[in-house]
């Protein structure tokens, strides 16, 4: 009886301690966020703008992850639509070191101003990542692929185009990120002909799962459909971001 006794106030004693071990948290494939900002004036001038982003990370912790960004861009000024842009990405990115890696993507874009229907880019690389700690990421890529263009009024421009990008994340604060892109793709049938796209963006944390991010978005094509179309286009995005 006493050894019974003494067998069950060992098992409580040593209970709380495996208790307190809280269980390990799943891991999670998919990470990302939806956002969406809405900008409204009246009275001599009538104006509306919208702004909807998506970015997406599927990460099973191996040497293979899945990104994809998404941008919606839309503004009328007195009933007038003076911007409707789209454009997404996506990446898949294959880790040989914790430095090299191989890539392959499709960028897509639509810019009724920029009179293009569509322009499409599949192409594949190499990057190499400069810094790759817990607060910074730096990395720089390069590569070739297609280069599928439709303006108004013509038949699809096909291309070959080689294509180059860095990006920079920094974590200021466990509440707020900085990142910084530059990505540039050239037609190899005309390399005075290419799209250069620029993001700087900071992102802070609201509460638990809300973040807002303030983001600046440049994007220049060298030699745009026509000559009354500008070359440049800057859009200043501010937007309320709920994470996944």
């Amino acid at each position: 009886m006493r050894k019974v006794l003494f067998l069950f106030i060992a098992a409580v004693i040593a209970k709380p301690t495996a208790w307190a071990q809280a269980p390990a948290q799943p891991l999670k494939l998919y990470t990302g966020s939806f956002g969406g900002g809405f900008a409204l004036t009246g009275g001599n001038t009538d104006t509306k703008n919208i702004n909807l982003t998506f970015d997406m990370v599927r990460d099973p912790k191996t040497k293979n992850v899945i990104k994809a960004t998404a941008l919606y861009l839309r503004g009328t000024q007195s009933d007038v639509l003076t911007l409707d842009r789209t454009a997404f990405n996506v990446r898949d990115e294959y880790s040989l070191t914790s430095r090299v890696f191989l890539f392959g993507q499709a960028d897509y874009l639509r810019d009724q101003f920029k009179q293009i229907i569509f322009l499409w880019s599949p192409s594949g690389g190499v990057g190499y990542k400069l810094l790759n700690t817990d607060a910074t990421l730096l990395s720089i890529d390069g590569g070739a692929g297609g280069f599928f263009e439709k303006n108004p009024g013509q038949d699809v421009s096909r291309s070959g185009s080689l294509n180059a990008g860095q990006r920079l994340k920094y974590k200021l604060s466990s509440t707020a990120t900085f990142t910084q892109s530059l990505s540039n793709i050239w037609k190899t049938s005309d390399y005075g002909d290419y799209l250069t796209n620029f993001n700087v963006g900071l992102t802070s944390t609201l509460v638990r799962s809300l973040e807002i991010k303030v983001e600046f978005i440049d994007s220049y094509k060298r030699k745009p459909a026509n000559i009354g179309v500008k070359k440049n286009d800057t859009a200043f995005v501010t937007a309320f971001v709920l994470k996944f």
